[in-house]
């Protein structure tokens, strides 16, 4: 495996001076867990800083919940008139949050708040949308669009979406039994996913390259560049329920913002970190474009998936049992790295 790129090590083209500091992300963070720690009256809840929370509903189960939006993925919608995929996108940041710790999703909800309503638009997005609830299982429960005029530009709006899960108390993955020498076992990405996205219309499109997302590049196999950032992101939770039947896994992760380490050390115990071979698999070549842009090797590593959405961890020996039964699912896993020790 490769040695891992000095930390702090920082390109000129790079996330913060695109306007995304991911350290004050997790500054916030401990922020947020210092306040409601300090609120003595709250019923007692867990996973604040995870990728879901938890809530115990008793008879032994727990509901999960997250919620997330799309970034800023919705300026190169616009820009490219490529609107459905938002919706998969929106769906699928908070289910495969929330299968990390093997909650089966229930139910999804929606909101868009815009300036005015554009009915076309809108419906490309809901459509979007319903596409990401049949693929992970769960209901489109219900949801708030919301017209603010004067807050956003003309065509302008946001999303966000909520998903809530259930699970068995006994079978929460939570990462607490990972061991030194676990396999780390990925799943390839669509391409950015929905993370990034500043950094990437840095790069390619608004400085940098300056690249028309009309153009057709070898790199991502004739496609056009806006076609290649618009692929929706993957939802993995067919996957990762199959997994979690069939293979002792120990934790899971979503890669999302901060990139492969950051996200599976979330889930680590104590006194042990991800150990990651970034030239074990193929990278989608939408991240060689991004890199010939300028952003150095720690600055893709710390920001993108890189090609891998979603990752497994168990025992070493039980590594194999989990790849066949995901090659078996029509995946194709690889392991992307071990379980080590903190230097």
């Amino acid at each position: 495996m490769e040695e891992a790129i000095r930390e702090g090590e920082i390109s000129e083209m790079d996330y913060k001076g695109a306007g995304v500091d991911i350290d004050a992300g997790e500054a916030w963070v401990g922020v947020v867990k210092r306040l409601v720690a300090s609120r003595e009256a709250l019923p007692k809840a867990g996973g604040i800083g995870g990728f879901s929370g938890l809530y115990k509903i008793g008879g032994g189960r727990s509901l999960a919940a997250c919620c997330d939006g799309v970034g800023t993925k919705l300026s190169l919608a616009k820009a490219t008139g490529l609107y459905r995929g938002l919706g998969q996108d929106l769906v699928a940041m908070s289910v495969n949050d929330l299968v990390t710790c093997g909650a089966v999703p229930l139910f999804f909800l929606d909101y868009i708040a815009c300036e005015r309503l554009n009915l076309r638009v809108m419906e490309e997005i809901m459509a979007g949308i319903l596409d990401g609830c049949e693929e992970s299982e769960c209901a489109l429960l219900g949801g708030e669009t919301a017209e603010l005029p004067g807050i956003y530009p003309g065509d302008g709006f946001d999303l966000a979406g909520f998903a809530a899960g259930l699970i068995d108390d006994a079978k929460i993955i939570d990462g607490a039994g990972i061991c030194e020498g676990d396999s780390i076992i990925g799943l390839p990405s669509s391409g950015i996913h929905s993370n990034g996205y500043s950094l990437a219309r840095k790069a390619l499109v608004d400085d940098g390259m300056k690249l028309s997302l009309e153009a057709a590049l070898d790199e991502i196999g004739g496609e056009t560049l806006g076609q290649a950032l618009m692929r929706p992101t993957r939802i993995y939770v067919r996957q990762a329920l199959s997994a979690i039947s069939t293979a002792p896994v120990k934790g899971m992760a979503h890669i999302t913002g901060g990139g492969l380490e950051s996200n599976i050390n979330r889930v680590m115990p104590h006194g042990l970190v991800s150990r990651i071979g970034y030239g074990l698999w193929e990278r989608p070549g939408i991240f060689g474009i991004i890199a010939r842009a300028g952003v150095d090797e720690a600055e893709m590593r710390r920001v993108f998936n890189l090609g891998i959405g979603y990752v497994f961890i168990l025992s070493a020996e039980s590594a194999a049992a989990l790849v066949d039964s995901l090659v078996a699912f029509g995946e194709s896993p690889v392991e992307v790295g071990r379980v080590v020790k903190t230097a």
